[in-house]
């Protein structure tokens, strides 16, 4: 086999560890609750840990893969991301297991910055556009098939063997891609850019954590003040010492082409507005209608299995007919499902949820190969590295922001709840939970479904969930149709323009790839 194919396996092999492991942690998150004392807030940094790790050091993973190697860095990343799995399900706590999952965020992001750059080299003319489109098939069929093998494994094994299955996995990956896989690089890349990593990085964890702990620790107080201050300072320091580098790992003249900007507008929605939605749809559908994990992941498999079968025909068509239509049908066809899903009420089952399923579905398998097509699209071969680290690091940050942001508009709704099920609960003679963090967490982990009371308990429960669920909906929505408008504005068919074929290091008296 050639070895280009060779690439192509090894670099979906990757992909498909690294969405398998969020969709199979996902379906795992009431059983890690409940197996280590979790808190709602530990939760969220189950998710946000391995978001922000992925985020601040996608780009310097890029900028490192076109300076050392795109498959050295490829081969790092799958050690780290095999060491911290097994690290992941050692734990005992759950600030050890968000540790990890940081370190695993920390590899998978090497591993994610050097996919599309390795395919852009190995392939080149119609067949990148057959290898992208069999990439986000399996981007599809990680997202398929994982709340279905997270809830057997959950069920079956314990949520530990979640991360243990990823071991077996990354060993052999890594000997194929030393194997089979050959190397390439950028020969004018520069350094490491160490201001722009620690003032990105710094920046958004701060962000992150001001949006986690706001409910918290009160919207005004000063910890919640100063840390938006210090990421607003941080990250306006970060676009400075970018904008004054002569090599900086985010190379914002990049965002001159309105096509770029619209690619990484949509890479931040997809996930802002969908894939952080699914912790909460998950807390839902276990904790609030008290399906098992395995149960659970049954019932997403309308959302995964269609993104599977329409991404094969997004990648083949979407050079054709033109990207912008494929990312803009799909984020407004994802608008529309959000939308779709507030009609479930108190009384309703699962099944009210999947007409919403089915336009998401449709939808994410419209806008990813279609977006790993427009992201590396517009530059030239031996930028390929950046242009991919910094749209897999737009994606990051709208899991990263969307959950804590959607979490926190969650638990504040659902708080405004409080006093009305503390009635209905002393009515049936239970002392309900009145502190606000606590009662935030008395609903998310569906607690009301096991302390008695009756079908009046349950209701008043079920709605306080829903009443959440409903608004964090509405804002992903609206999320969704405002990315889908800019992305139709700003992508333009000019933009694409052909660029020569290999990223190699020119010969003696030869130009360097454009």
């Amino acid at each position: 086999m050639d070895r280009k194919w060779w690439t192509l396996l090894a670099v979906c092999i990757g992909t498909f560890m690294l969405l398998l492991d969020v969709t199979i942690v996902n379906t795992a998150l009431p059983y890690i609750q409940r197996g280590l004392g979790a808190s709602f807030t530990d939760l969220q940094w189950v998710i946000d840990a391995y978001a922000l790790a992925l985020a601040a050091f996608l780009l310097t993973g890029g900028s490192v893969a076109d300076l050392i190697g795109r498959r050295r860095v490829f081969v790092i990343g799958m050690a780290i991301f095999t060491a911290a799995s097994l690290l992941c399900g050692l734990s005992g706590s759950p600030l050890m297991l968000n540790l990890a999952r940081g370190l695993q965020g920390v590899g998978g992001a090497l591993m994610f910055a050097t996919a599309l750059a390795l395919l852009a080299v190995a392939f080149q003319g119609p067949e990148r556009g057959t290898a992208l489109g069999l990439w986000g098939a399996t981007t599809g069929a990680a997202v398929a098939i994982g709340p279905l093998v997270g809830g057997v494994l959950t069920q079956v094994l314990g949520w530990e063997a979640i991360f243990f299955v990823n071991v077996p996995i990354g060993i052999v990956t890594i000997a194929m891609t030393l194997a089979r896989v050959e190397e390439s690089r950028n020969p004018t890349g520069a350094g490491i850019d160490w201001i722009g990593l620690v003032t990105f990085s710094t920046g958004l964890f701060c962000l992150v954590l001001a949006l986690i702990r706001g409910n918290a620790e009160g919207w005004g107080s000063t910890l919640i003040l100063g840390l938006f201050g210090a990421a607003a300072v941080l990250l306006v320091a970060f676009v400075v010492a970018e904008a004054r580098q002569r090599e900086p790992m985010f190379d914002l003249a990049l965002f001159r082409n309105p096509s770029f900007d619209g690619a990484s507008i949509a890479a931040f929605v997809l996930s802002a507005a969908m894939f952080a939605m699914f912790l909460y749809l998950t807390l839902f559908v276990q904790n609030a209608l008290g399906y098992s994990a395995l149960q659970a992941g049954l019932r997403f498999l309308p959302v995964t299995l269609l993104s599977f079968a329409v991404a094969p025909l997004s990648g083949k068509f979407a050079g054709r007919f033109g990207v912008r239509w494929f990312i803009g049908g799909g984020l407004a066809l994802i608008g529309a499902g959000l939308l779709l899903m507030r009609g479930v009420g108190p009384d309703d089952d699962w099944s009210a949820l999947l007409p919403g399923f089915i336009l998401c579905g449709v939808g994410i398998g419209l806008v990813n190969p279609a977006l790993a097509t427009a992201a590396i699209g517009v530059v030239e071969p031996r930028r390929s590295g950046m242009a991919s680290g910094i749209n897999s690091t737009f994606r990051q940050v709208g899991i990263a922001t969307g959950t804590a942001a959607l979490g926190a508009i969650f638990a504040h709704v659902v708080n405004g709840r409080r006093e009305a099920f503390a009635e209905t609960a002393a009515h049936a003679g239970i002392a309900a939970r009145r502190g606000a963090g606590q009662f935030s967490d008395f609903i998310s982990f569906g607690i009301f479904r096991r302390i008695g009371g009756g079908e009046a308990v349950a209701r008043a429960g079920r709605d306080a969930f829903l009443h959440g669920l409903h608004v964090i909906l509405l804002y992903g929505a609206a999320v969704a149709f405002a990315g889908a408008l800019a992305t139709v504005i700003l992508i333009r068919p000019r933009d694409f323009a052909p660029h020569v074929a290999s990223a190699r290091e020119p010969a003696a008296g030869e130009p360097a790839a454009v």
